[in-house]
């Protein structure tokens, strides 16, 4: 997780999506490794979004996928 990230609970947040290295540090997994992801060329467990040319990954898709519940 790159420290310059501050991470609020998945349960607690409530925007409706993330920067591609916050939704990272809470899959664990490499920002490079969602941004593959987000090229479709593989099967993928959550697809982000585009917001002027950028990805939003989706906070309900995220939640759902780690199976946390809503505070």
């Amino acid at each position: 997780m790159r420290p310059d990230i501050a991470l609020i609970p998945l349960e607690k947040e409530v925007r409706a999506t993330l920067t591609t290295a916050e939704a990272a540090a809470h899959l664990n997994r490499a920002e490079q490794t969602l941004r593959f992801w987000a090229m479709g060329t593989v099967k993928s467990p959550i697809q982000p979004r585009r917001v002027n040319g950028r990805l939003a990954w989706p906070v309900a898709e995220l939640k759902k996928l780690l199976g946390v519940e809503e505070a």
